[in-house]
Parts: structure tokens; sequence; C-alpha cells
């Protein structure tokens, strides 16, 4: 992506301007263009952040692409994830104020437009950032733990002492499913290539599968878990049944399909389809294990905000351990 500027629109000559990321139309990563913009003010009961970090998350990707879960009327900004710092309170707000660092992932699954200088958003939908994270950290936080932590506690309803297998324990999710799942005190059976097994045990994870050398239905025969974390769907959610004891829970971020939907209710099994939302309630229980060190987000690459398209194209080829953040200085 050039680091050019480009004026979008005919931005008011009495109105500040922001630098953000904008995709004029669904496409490849090159879509992403570097422009300056109006800021935005915030309304009634809302702030205004100036941006310092955002997550990647793979709906970002897939949104850009076109193949997002509603369609999205572009010329668009994409990203959920915001970290920074309030610059604007709008009138109704009283629990935060300029200056204060906050997180969040506001408006889901409206684009709240992450990937620029400013954003605007409910101010009941950031939580303060715990002093014990950078930015970096931060704003690869929210989208990812809410999934994990709606997925596992709300969905799932996990209690300590059960067993449960994480799939891609070493990505954007599952790094940090595996600490909410530990902190909650269950075995953690995780799923990941060979090169990551060391990164999901340092995470707390009791085993590790190699997905790609063995099958985890294999593994597991006779060793049955309680609950099943999928953020892959497809196939492996009808293998995963296999491995289930009767009146566990498949949790899965996609929609299960009929069959294994029809298998898992007549042995009693929930499978439950977490879309992840807005939760300041969740959200300040996962900063809490975070400023308890029990939960930490691992950054597994920064890229610069000019620099959108490349990190989308690092994100397609789901290969990392832990999050991709754009560093918005």
């Amino acid at each position: 992506m050039t680091s050019t500027l480009h004026r979008l629109g005919d931005n008011s000559p009495n109105r500040p301007l922001m630098r953000a990321v904008v995709a004029d139309r669904e496409g490849d990563p090159d879509v992403q263009k570097l422009v300056e913009i109006e800021r935005p003010e915030p309304g009634l009961t809302e702030i205004l952040v100036r941006v310092r970090a955002a997550g990647v998350n793979p709906i970002d990707w897939k949104i850009r692409a076109g193949n997002g879960m509603e369609p999205v009327a572009f010329p668009a900004i994409m990203g959920y994830d915001v970290a920074g710092v309030v610059a604007q309170c709008g009138t109704g707000v009283t629990h935060f104020e300029v200056g204060d660092e906050v997180l969040g992932m506001p408006k889901f699954p409206v684009l709240p437009g992450a990937y620029a200088e400013y954003v605007t958003a409910p101010a009941r939908q950031f939580v303060p950032k715990p002093a014990n994270m950078s930015f970096d950290e931060a704003g690869g936080l929210p989208l990812a733990a809410l999934t994990a932590w709606q997925g596992l506690i709300d969905t799932g309803r996990l209690t300590a002492g059960q067993r449960v297998l994480i799939h891609a324990a070493a990505g954007g999710v599952g790094h940090l499913a595996v600490q909410i799942a530990k902190s909650r005190g269950a075995y953690v059976i995780g799923t990941a290539s060979a090169p990551k097994h060391d990164f999901v045990r340092g995470l707390g994870a009791d085993e590790v599968i190699d997905y790609r050398g063995a099958d985890f239905v294999e593994v597991l025969a006779g060793n049955p878990v309680d609950i099943v974390f999928d953020p892959i769907s497809g196939p492996y959610s009808a293998r995963s049944l296999r491995v289930l004891e009767d009146g566990g829970a498949l949790v899965s971020i996609l929609a299960v399909d009929e069959f294994a939907a029809a298998e898992a209710q007549r042995r009693g099994i929930s499978t439950g389809f977490t879309l992840v939302e807005p939760d300041r309630l969740a959200l300040t229980a996962i900063t809490d294990l975070v400023i308890a060190g029990k939960l930490k987000v691992v950054v597994d690459s920064v890229f610069p905000l000019a620099e959108a398209a490349a990190a989308h194209r690092q994100a397609e080829l789901s290969q990392t351990s832990g999050k991709i953040v754009l560093r918005v200085d």
C-alpha cells in the first residue's frame, strides 16, 4: 500500500481531518488506500477515541473481499478492535474523561472503522486499558477474547475440572481461549502444528496434538472431552463430535452443518453457535485476567496503518501465532 495521502470526497474546510485506510470497493488487499477524511464527532453518550492500535481479524479481510456475513456499503473502513486514548466525550458520558486509555470492540457487526486515527462509538462499549498492557496488545484483545469468552463461558458453560479441546490453539482466538479455559480450572487440550507446540504449552495447555501428523479423534479415543471450542468449523465439527462426551458441548464460531447438528441432538450434545457481540461486563472480566497476569495477548506482528494491505495478506495465510495489529501513530 502506498503511503501517499489521498483526499476522499469534498471535505469541509471547517472540520479537522484524519488519516484512515479506506477500501473503495470489495476486492483484494490493495483496494485499501490511505486517505484523508473528516474526523468524526461524538454524539450523545459517545466518545471520540484517538486510535493507537487496531487488531486485524479474519472478519476484516472477509468483509473487504466481499465474504462478510452481511453486505457492506463501500467505501468502507475495516476494523473492529480499538485501543487508544479518549480525545473527546459526548453529552451524557460520565465514566470516562479525556486522556483515559481505553479498548473495545464497539458497534459489532456494524463497522466502527478502526483502521483510522479516530473512532467514535458508544462509551459503554469500551473499558479501561490495563496499565500492564501495551497499546499493541490492547488492540489485539477485544474481538478475539470476547469470541473465546462468550463461546467457552456463556455458550459452553465451562466449569472447573472439565476437559476442553481447543482447535487452532495458536491462532488469534485460540491462544486466548487456551488461557481463559485454564483460568477457569479446565484441563486444556489444543490442536496446532508441531512447530507451535511449545508456544501453546507456554500458554498453559496440558496437551497439544499435531493436527498435521496425527488424527485428534484417534489420539483422544477412549478419553473424551466435555467441550470442543472450534473456530474452524466445516469438517471439524462433525469429527469433533466423535471426541465429545454425550451431553457435552460443541461450540463453533460458524454454524454447524445439519448432519453434525442432528447427530449432536441425538446424543444430547449442545451445538452452540457463537457470534461475538459487544459486552462490557465480559470485557471487564477479561481485562481483570490481564491485570491479574492470567491472560496475555501475544502479538505476532505489527504493521503501520499505511501497510494495512500487507497486514491483510499475512492474515489470509492463517499461519500466525497470536495476533496481527495495525499501529496508528
